[in-house]
């Protein structure tokens, strides 16, 4: 049975992960910063929603395919790899603009979520602390489908919408002094820089 001190445990571990700045909390800054709260908040569901399936692949025992079906998740790889550089091509070669008010679309929030769901999918980050820290955290074999329904998906969802909350609040308040097209090259670089760097480490793990 998974006790309150596991639960907690695992929540702090899952905040302290998330907190470390990574590809997808620099996209997230950098959607924010541009787009808006509105933006900013699609594409934490985004990130959300990828941490979700690799929660569900560690409690469920699917890392077990991920070992005894490598050619699969090579492709996975090879895709993921190609749109984190393909991200990466978009923040260097995006053109520093006015951070105004800018109308938020269904097109925009959608793309905004896309971009947060993918991008965590193809997160070592995040795969390393569900398929790797995690079980040693919590006793995955405790952990039925009523717990991971009832405890461990309300749980992840609330911590990583606090911690999102505070990247997309920090990023709305800095878009105030991010008026000069020097701060906005470099906040869009250093975002292309963290995806290539996140596709150089699949790379590496591949």
């Amino acid at each position: 049975m998974v006790s309150p001190a596991d639960v907690i445990a695992y929540a702090l571990a899952l905040a302290i992960a998330a907190v470390i700045p990574g590809p997808g909390i620099t996209a997230l800054v950098a959607r924010s910063a541009a787009q808006g709260p509105l933006a900013g908040a699609a594409m934490t569901a985004g990130l959300i929603g990828g941490d979700l399936i690799y929660l569900s692949l560690a409690v469920f025992g699917l890392s077990f395919i991920a070992t005894h079906f490598d050619n699969v998740f090579s492709i996975v790889r090879v895709l993921s790899v190609g749109y984190l550089l393909y991200l990466a091509w978009q923040f260097w070669r995006s053109k520093p603009s006015t951070l105004e008010a800018q109308p938020v679309t269904r097109r925009t929030l959608f793309a905004a979520a896309l971009s947060g769901f993918t991008i965590t999918l193809s997160n070592p980050k995040t795969i390393a602390f569900y398929l790797a820290l995690m079980p040693i955290v919590l006793d995955l074999n405790h952990v039925t489908v009523g717990v991971w329904a009832t405890v461990m998906v309300p749980v992840t969802v609330l911590v990583l919408i606090g911690v999102g909350s505070i990247y997309v609040l920090g990023a709305t308040a800095l878009r105030r002094w991010l008026t000069t097209t020097n701060a906005q090259s470099w906040l869009n670089r250093g975002a292309a820089v963290a995806m290539v760097g996140a596709a150089g480490s699949l790379l590496v793990k591949s």
